[in-house]
């Protein structure tokens, strides 16, 4: 019997952790909301080159500049932009076929090292001459080498890198490669390179696996190919990378010194599933090529979803005097990559 005047804890906690369950759902059904907006968005004339996840962004961003950060579901958004994060790297693994890389693109994942290192070096020397914020600047040389906005969100818990800075990054890149990618199918027929030798340099300078399937795709399946191959020599990249920037963090004591990083499972999970789609699925298991497709698109919806609740975080007025010199490093750097790759090639 419970004395009087006294309530019963196991009661009281009964209405709060269903109100906390609550929010919680809303929080992410707002990200899904979004998201289906930026799904919607992207579908428009024009905004269909620059996708759903840069469209979902900036309608999170413009949300936040009216109406503010919802506070009373930010546990849900949290979850879209941290949890559904890694569940979307770990899918994302899925289009990584380390087979085809192993085998036949050794001497393009050469090459891949050369941009990878090319595009954080140059675009962080640039950037310190511009005296630009550093942070934001490594995130964005890294999804200019390795694979855009996926590797942008990869290496942020790494790098402990703020939601903001990965939300104004992944934006950037999706934009900032949309536009190359676009001036790489206007200027095809004005270069003297065979369609091969285009899909291997839009494999090897391109921003994300969207952007070299947007630009090579009119110069023919084998171009296409080829692209995708040199595109997932980069992506296979991002395992190695993470590990060096997890040294490179302890090594440089940037987190303090009784702060610890935790290891990036979700790479697990991301190697796991690369193994499972190169050799497993096809091989042992047979599943439909709709049922792939159907995967593919809820990875791209959860990835969505994830940089709604991150765009959420971005302040404008912090944009304009933060991101405009990563931005002219990272632009810089994209054009002196393409100039790189389509000389070497």
């Amino acid at each position: 019997m419970i004395p009087r005047g006294k309530s019963n804890p196991s009661l009281a906690s009964k209405p709060n952790t269903l109100s906390s369950f609550k929010t919680w759902i809303q929080g992410i059904g707002f990200t899904f909301i979004i998201a289906l907006l930026g799904y919607e968005l992207a579908k428009v004339p024009g905004l269909n080159r620059i996708g759903q996840l840069a469209c979902a962004i900036i309608i999170a961003v413009i949300y936040r500049q009216i109406w503010g950060y919802p506070e009373k579901i930010r546990s849900g958004i949290q979850f879209s932009s941290k949890r559904l994060l890694r569940l979307a790297i770990i899918l994302f693994g899925l289009k990584l076929n380390m087979d085809v890389v192993v085998h036949q693109g050794l001497g393009l994942l050469v090459h891949s090292v050369i941009t990878i290192t090319f595009s954080i070096v140059l675009t962080l020397l640039i950037a310190k001459w511009l005296n630009a914020d550093f942070s934001l600047s490594l995130l964005l040389g890294i999804g200019t080498g390795v694979c855009g906005a996926a590797a942008i969100a990869a290496v942020s818990p790494i790098l402990k890198a703020k939601e903001e800075d990965t939300a104004i990054g992944a934006g950037i890149i999706a934009l900032v490669g949309t536009l190359f990618a676009i001036f790489y199918t206007v200027l095809r027929p004005f270069i003297h390179l065979t369609n091969i030798q285009y899909g291997i340099w839009s494999g090897l300078s391109l921003h994300e696996i969207a952007h070299v399937a947007l630009a090579a795709a009119p110069a023919g399946q084998d171009a296409l190919a080829v692209g995708l191959l040199a595109k997932l020599g980069r992506v296979l990249l991002l395992v190695p990378l993470s590990f060096i920037l997890m040294y490179w963090m302890k090594r440089t004591r940037k987190l303090g010194a009784d702060t610890k990083i935790e290891f990036p499972l979700f790479l697990i999970g991301f190697i796991g599933m690369s193994l499972f789609g190169s050799y497993v699925i096809g091989e042992h298991v047979t599943i439909p090529k709709s049922i792939m497709n159907i995967v593919s698109n809820v990875t791209t919806y959860t990835l969505t979803m994830a940089m709604v609740g991150l765009g959420l975080n971005v302040n404008i007025k912090d944009l304009r005097t933060k991101a405009l010199g990563p931005l002219i490093a990272m632009f810089i750097t994209s054009i002196l990559l393409s100039l790189l790759t389509f000389l070497t090639i």
